[in-house]
């Protein structure tokens, strides 16, 4: 039996476009290229449209789409937005948003991909604004600065209930101010560096200190946290294997950057009593509901403590 769809849909489906309605569409500009993931994650079959080419013609789809999900209109390009965000710093919104860290990474595009079908509010902090702007328009908040700039992440936190780090990119190597985050979702390759040897391992010095920093930071900030400590990441279509979730598997083992992804999604609302550890690499168990297999995790939590 094959596995059922790991990454959400959203329900109901948006109306189609109508071949009149195309010209609606949001046009790609001159040199766009859309997520690199596009280039990675494509369906066997002509005849069957891979995930992101299926959310990202719902995000391409321009106006009629953007009301159909409630989305905003396009912000205005002088700056007026951003200035009067700047001047209502102090007001507290409502924690409803996810951060996602590292977004042009291409787990990054995934996640968020993953939140925008689950209708999460979704802010990303990029290198590049406009392509990241252009790829995913009003469904992100795109934020670029300097972490180590306290204005900025006081900024970029905002209205933040949870964070998502899908690559050891170092956010936490700066202190922050993590106030009012409810769960940190970190997805470690600490196993993988420390596993490798010769040259990798050189090449992977400087981010095994980051991923070390980063799960020592999350650790101590006291804030509920899922470490979800995977093999090493492949650029491989996902939803085609099952899990092995065996102590251990983390530094031999393999897991696709989409399946990655999805489970970063998954244990958004699984919110630990304190701290939610495990290994994953692809394998031969089916999880069909990550709901369930998280609230399972969490009993055997509470049953130890």
């Amino acid at each position: 039996m094959p596995l059922p769809p790991l990454l959400p849909r959203l329900y109901p489906t948006p109306p189609p476009l109508r071949a009149g309605d195309r010209g609606n569409a949001v046009p790609l500009s001159p040199g766009r290229r859309r997520p690199a993931l596009l280039a990675v994650v494509r369906a066997k079959r002509k005849d069957e449209a891979s995930f992101t080419d299926r959310i990202l013609d719902y995000i391409e789809g321009g106006p009629k789409l953007r009301r159909w999900y409630g989305a905003p209109d396009l912000l205005p390009k002088d700056g007026a937005a951003e200035d009067e965000e700047d001047e209502s710093q102090d007001i507290e919104e409502s924690r409803d948003a996810v951060l996602v860290t590292n977004g042009d990474s291409e787990i990054g595009q995934m996640v968020i991909l993953a939140l925008i079908l689950k209708r999460a509010r979704t802010k990303a902090l990029v290198k590049d604004k406009r392509t990241t702007e252009e790829a995913f328009g009003t469904y992100v908040e795109c934020m670029v600065g300097d972490i180590g700039d306290k204005s900025f992440t006081k900024r970029a936190l905002r209205g933040v209930r949870a964070i998502i780090c899908p690559a050891d990119d170092g956010f936490f190597s700066e202190p922050i101010d993590l106030k009012g985050v409810q769960h940190i979702v970190l997805l470690s390759q600490l196993a993988v560096y420390r596993n490798s040897g010769g040259l990798q391992a050189i090449m992977n010095s400087k981010l095994k200190t980051l991923a070390e920093k980063d799960e020592e930071v999350v650790l101590a900030s006291g804030i509920p946290c899922t470490i979800i400590r995977t093999g090493s990441l492949q650029s491989t279509p996902g939803r085609e294997r099952g899990f092995d979730f065996t102590e251990g598997i983390a530094s031999k083992g393999r897991i696709s950057k989409e399946d990655a992804a999805t489970i970063c999604v998954e244990a958004l609302n699984s919110i630990p009593l304190k701290t939610h550890i495990f290994e994953v690499a692809n394998g031969k168990e089916k999880v069909i509901d990550w709901k369930a297999w998280f609230e399972e995790q969490t009993k055997r939590e509470e049953e130890i403590q």
